[in-house]
Formats: C-alpha cells, sequence, structure tokens
C-alpha cells in the first residue's frame, strides 16, 4: 500500500480496503462501532504478513543465512517505521512488546526496581484503564510505594488543580492516559508532562485509545515512556510498542531473562544485551512488527488530519442523532466537543467515543439486542471500574469510531437505539 494508494480518498472508499466491513450479520449489514475495542485490518496488513510467513519466514537476529537476515531487515525497518510514527529521537528507543498492557506492566516492574523506594508516590488518574491501575497495585503490594489518584470532573475531564497538588518531593511518576476509553477526553498530556517535570517526576502515557485517531508526537509532548498497541492502530493483534527515553532505559533491568535480550551468560554471571533488546527476551513477533509497520503507513497515507477532521464530524453527529433518543444519557459531553488539532498535547478535546445508557434499560441488554440488528458496540465498565464508579454506574453501552466508519452507520445506530427503546 502505497501513499497515493490511501491519500485524498474518503471513508466510504477506504471502507473497501478491509474486507470485513462487508459482511453480514444476523442478516444485518455489519455496523462495527467497537473500534476502541480494536480496529479492523486494511488488507495491506494482511498481505504483508501472509507474504513474510509465506516467503521470508526465519528466526531474527541469530541467523547467518539468507532468510534470517532477510527477516531481521524487515523486523528493524519495522522499528525504524514505528520510531518516525511516535517521532523518537531514536531507534533505541522503541522497544516491542505484546501490546499496551505489556508495556506498562515492563514499566512499572523496571522502573520501580530502577528509581522507586518505599513511600515513593506514583499518581494515577481516576479515568485510567486497569492495565494502568492494576500493575501499579502490585509494585505497591511489593515494594511499599504510594499511589495517589488525580480526580476526573463532572464534565469528564482531569481535575489538573488537583494533580498539582498531588504532585510533591515524592512523587516520582505520573501515569496518564492520552484519550480515555470511556469518556473520549483527549488529555493535555504535554501540559502533565511540565507538571511532572517540574517536581523531578517523569510520565507514562498510555497512548492505546490516542495513536489511532491522533498526531503521536513524544518529543512534542516531552514524555518519559509511551505506551501504544497495534490492534487498535488497523494493525495485528499480539504486538504493541513501548517508547522509553534512553538515558531511563539505560538504567532500568531487564523485564524478563532468556535469549536475544543476553551478552554473555554464564552460570556465575550474565550481562545484558544493548538497547532496544535488553527488553525483548525470546523470539519476537516479528510478521506482526511487519504488520504494525504496514497500517502505520496505511494511516499516515490516509492522512491523521484527515481522520481526526472525519471522526471529529461522526462524534458531533452521533452527539447530535443519539440526544434525540428519548431517555439518553450521554456521558463525558457537557458540550459538543471541539475538534482535536495537532496541538492536543498540549490543548487537550474530545472524540471518537460515546458512551451512553437509555432509561433504565441496562448496557447489556441494549448492546445484545443492538448485536442482533448487526450493529456492534461494547458494554460493560470497560475496563475503567473505578471510572465507572466516580460516574455512579455500573456500566455503559460505547460507540467508537474509526476512519472507515460513516454518517449513515450513526444514524443506523441511532434508529436501533430506539427499536430497542420502544421494547422496553
Amino acid at each position: 500500500m502505497t501513499h497515493s494508494d490511501t491519500c485524498g480518498r474518503g471513508p466510504a472508499s477506504l471502507r473497501a480496503d478491509f474486507p470485513i466491513l462487508a459482511r453480514s450479520v444476523y442478516g444485518h449489514p455489519l455496523v462495527y462501532l467497537d473500534n476502541g475495542a480494536t480496529t479492523q485490518k486494511p488488507r495491506c496488513v494482511v498481505d504483508a504478513m501472509t507474504d513474510e510467513y509465506l516467503n521470508v519466514n526465519a528466526n531474527v537476529h541469530r541467523g547467518v543465512h539468507y532468510l534470517s537476515q532477510q527477516a531481521t531487515d524487515l523486523m528493524e525497518q519495522a522499528r525504524e517505521r514505528v520510531r518516525r510514527f511516535v517521532r523518537a529521537a531514536k531507534v533505541e528507543e522503541v522497544v516491542f512488546t505484546r501490546g499496551t498492557t505489556e508495556s506498562i506492566n515492563l514499566v512499572a516492574s523496571s522502573y520501580t526496581q530502577a528509581f522507586l523506594r518505599e513511600g515513593d508516590e506514583v499518581v494515577l488518574t481516576q479515568m485510567e484503564h486497569h492495565s494502568n491501575i492494576v500493575p501499579w497495585q502490585l509494585m505497591r503490594d511489593r515494594y511499599g510505594i504510594r499511589l495517589r489518584v488525580c480526580p476526573v470532573t463532572d464534565d469528564g475531564r482531569l481535575d489538573l488543580d488537583a494533580l498539582a497538588g498531588l504532585l510533591g518531593e515524592r512523587t516520582r511518576l505520573v501515569c496518564v492516559t492520552a484519550v480515555s476509553n470511556v469518556l473520549g477526553t483527549v488529555n493535555p498530556v504535554a501540559r502533565i508532562a511540565r507538571m511532572a517535570h517540574a517536581c523531578g517526576a517523569h510520565i507514562l502515557v498510555d497512548a492505546a485509545q490516542a495513536a489511532p485517531h491522533l498526531p503521536i508526537d513524544v518529543q512534542a509532548m516531552d514524555c518519559d515512556f509511551l505506551a501504544l498497541s497495534g490492534h487498535k492502530v488497523y494493525g495485528p493483534t499480539g504486538i504493541g510498542v513501548l517508547y522509553g527515553r534512553e538515558e531511563l532505559l539505560e538504567q532500568m533491568p531487564p523485564y524478563m531473562g532468556g535469549g536475544e535480550m543476553i551478552g554473555t551468560v554464564s552460570f556465575e554471571h550474565t550481562t545484558f544485551n544493548r538497547l532496544p533488546y535488553k527488553f525483548e527476551a525470546g523470539t519476537p513477533d516479528y510478521v506482526a512488527a511487519t504488520g504494525l509497520a504496514r497500517a502505520m503507513d496505511y494511516v499516515e497515507a490516509a492522512g491523521m488530519e484527515a481522520i481526526m477532521e472525519h471522526e471529529h464530524d461522526l462524534t458531533l453527529y452521533a452527539l447530535q442523532r443519539l440526544r434525540q433518543v428519548e431517555g439518553m444519557r450521554i456521558f463525558g459531553y457537557g458540550s459538543l466537543p471541539a475538534a482535536p488539532t495537532a496541538a492536543w498535547p498540549e490543548t487537550g478535546g474530545a472524540g471518537s467515543v460515546v458512551s451512553f445508557l437509555v432509561g433504565g434499560i441496562h448496557h447489556l441488554d441494549m448492546g445484545t439486542l443492538l448485536d442482533r440488528l448487526g450493529i456492534a458496540v461494547r458494554t460493560g465498565h470497560h475496563c475503567a471500574e473505578p471510572l465507572m464508579r466516580r460516574l455512579g454506574v455500573e456500566g455503559t453501552v460505547r460507540a467508537s469510531f474509526a476512519l472507515y466508519n460513516t454518517r449513515s452507520e450513526v444514524d443506523t445506530l441511532a434508529a436501533g437505539i430506539e427499536r430497542v427503546a420502544r421494547m422496553f
């Protein structure tokens, strides 16, 4: 897939690149609105991975034979592609993982061992995914660190005044999601990074929900760590990325031990490989790395500015349509959101996700009945139970948009909700 293949094409045209969008569910055309959980994959991603399995497959970094060297070249080309996508300064700062969850667990384990002592503090936020909560609880129980939590305002934003009050001389790390997977809130991570750095702390950004929708620039954010997942940015499952500042990664111990991450091994002593391989024990999913690189090519060719504009239009349209439904309760949007821009790390914003409930209809009932109409949405707590308690609900229905969704699909969603509501 070249730049010219996707550049300037609208969502209706791009849909042809995603074969699954043409299928039917229960006799209805599929309306896929669960992109916050995983995005669909364009044919070019699947083709690139198939080609590597059929024509290049060999273990990387270990062989002198041609196929191994070719597979190694493809993986390192993928690493360079990721570096450009997140705008890291060096490829040594790009670590391949299995996803955002593993990336955060890696930081929690290795950063804690290197930098934290009993009584040191890690600041989380009330809108974090469980993957950015539970690993830190494990470290708290193991090492005696303290966890502090930044609250969420009534309109679904981080209370930055409260955050300022949480930061102090024992703060070592601030962990924040770039975009809430429940509310769609786009957080001003560059501003938060300045607040963290001002008190001598580092910052970890969970960019799982940001990478498909917004330009990622770790240098503009001035973040110390950033995590993302391939499957949420039109790439394969089982592959993710950890960006980390070189000087921090150098001081952190390995997360896992085994092959590839070593320099020399004896029964008396082991030395470790250089970055980033120190954190990549065992055989990596090098084919998925190629798929991720191709997905990032696809997103870049479609144009992040065009993606932002399209998805913002869908979000506004969905809010307008859904608010016409009797008994509708939408979470996180006190007013219509301003469009995110390339300056989003500084200014924040909102979009691409709408979470709602209708009257007394249970979210699971709504999601199940919408599914029978061919409409795929998410239901439940979305791995954000603390945020659900803040909102005063058990769970919500979530519609989340991607570059291939259309206004007509929003109309189908609204009609489906109204039909379900009439049943109750």
